[in-house]
């Protein structure tokens, strides 16, 4: 398959794509980053995009590609709603509108949080907010759709958070993280990862996964 991932700089993206580099479902990954990622593959194609509220100029790099994962997303710390919403739900329009217009056969997953409200009412702002973003992408009309409501993430390897707060949280963690891999609602950046490429064949009811989907989507091989 071949696929397109966002928010690769970041923690949940670079799981995402580390596990589609080392994957033999996966034959070709483009990245769309605001800036460069600073890694080579012979998988990996890397597409530098600026404005991500318009995708509509580069929609045709996305012909041919059976999935995208769209991992990229911002803390609803200090942001107004509108702001938010800017960050969340326009964005995510934006590149669903780009990748249904290149191929709506597309499996499109949108990386969410667990407690997000899909009756876009409750009194929790970020959670309306994505709610309000699931929704719109269940409802684009793709060949498929997931939702991946992410909780706890333990990350593996070289891939760590860009936020220096989280990273210092996970510092701190790191002693905890043998028994926090026992929790089932708790995910590691493997799984993740293969989660993500194995819902491109899952064609499963279940659209929104929450963290202990996400570890059972990641044993389906």
């Amino acid at each position: 398959m071949k696929v397109i991932i966002t928010g690769s700089t970041g923690m949940v993206g670079r799981s995402t794509l580390n596990e589609c580099l080392v994957n033999d479902k996966v034959k070709e990954v483009l990245v769309v980053n605001r800036r460069e990622l600073g890694i080579s593959h012979p998988k990996l194609k890397e597409l530098i995009h600026s404005d991500f509220t318009d995708f509509s100029k580069i929609a045709d790099e996305f012909s041919g590609f059976d999935a995208c994962f769209h991992c990229m997303g911002v803390t609803s710390v200090g942001k107004s709603e509108a702001e938010f919403t800017t960050f969340t739900f326009d964005i995510t329009k934006s590149l669903a509108d780009a990748c249904h217009s290149a191929n709506p056969e597309m499996v499109f997953n949108y990386v969410s949080g667990t407690g997000t409200d899909s009756s876009e009412q409750g009194e929790t702002m970020w959670a309306r907010v994505k709610g309000k973003t699931e929704n719109y992408v269940l409802n684009k009309g793709f060949k498929d759709a997931y939702m991946f409501r992410l909780g706890a993430l333990i990350p593996e390897g070289e891939v760590s958070s860009g936020a220096s707060w989280y990273k210092y949280i996970y510092i701190l963690m790191k002693p905890l993280n043998p028994l926090l891999k026992k929790i089932k609602s708790v995910t590691t950046s493997s799984k993740f990862g293969k989660a993500m490429i194995n819902s491109v064949s899952a064609n499963q009811d279940l659209k929104h996964l929450e963290g202990v989907d996400i570890n059972q989507l990641a044993g389906n091989d």
